[in-house]
């Protein structure tokens, strides 16, 4: 679904497209859609995963910060021991993202940077799920927020993760609000439907998002 523009972004050169949503929501589903179709994704969360290697600075200092009690037998940070520790903590969770959204927004840069070297026109689309709480919407050209109810959004992280109710639920709350999301979307996918809902609104979006891509390079 397309939403008018409020005038929080222009088309420019350079810029990628971003794509996020509420945990469970179907963002990774939209992804490949629109990789499907021949989008450049970059997902920030691998990106996350790369940065928190073992000597890496990101991972020293998250275990300077939590402790080593966040590693596994390996040295590797343990995502399911570090989990708890930030989301039931808004300022453990805010020191995490101080440490880490920087350097995935550098690393996001520089992968643009590269694809768009190869390919002018490229679509590229950055998956993340924090798009607006890292403050990376600025250096992004259009946003596609994925959303589904929130009956639904418990349920799949539940399936997704293991996790009790209680606990997918305070993972929810620790993001910004879907609607909210929503309402500084440039674009919105509606995932509460069936998988072959969700790709027609994908299929749709992309078209514009590839003439959006083509016209930016066009003198």
């Amino acid at each position: 679904m397309r939403k008018p523009d409020f005038g929080r972004r222009t088309s420019a050169p350079g810029l990628p497209f971003g794509l996020t949503g509420g945990i469970a929501c179907g963002k990774s589903t939209v992804a490949r859609y629109f990789q499907d179709l021949g989008a450049h994704i970059i997902d920030a969360d691998h990106v996350g995963h790369e940065l928190i290697e073992p000597g890496r600075p990101a991972c020293q200092e998250i275990v300077e910060r939590f402790g080593k009690d966040v590693l596994d037998s390996g040295g590797n940070i343990d995502r399911k021991k570090l989990g708890p520790k930030v989301f039931a903590d808004p300022q453990q969770l805010q020191m995490l993202n101080s440490i880490l959204h920087p350097r995935i927004l550098a690393r996001v840069q520089e992968l643009t940077a590269e694809q768009q070297q190869r390919d002018p026109h490229a679509v590229v689309i950055v998956d993340a799920a924090l798009i607006f709480e890292s403050g990376m919407g600025g250096t992004l050209d259009k946003v596609v927020v994925a959303w589904c109810r929130h009956d639904q959004q418990v349920v799949r992280l539940m399936a997704k993760t293991g996790l009790s109710r209680e606990e997918a639920e305070r993972r929810i709350h620790a993001q910004m609000p879907v609607e909210e999301k929503r309402r500084r979307a440039d674009y919105v996918i509606d995932c509460s439907g069936s998988l072959e809902d969700t790709r027609r609104q994908a299929e749709a979006i992309y078209l514009d998002l590839r003439r959006i891509a083509e016209g930016a390079h066009e003198d």
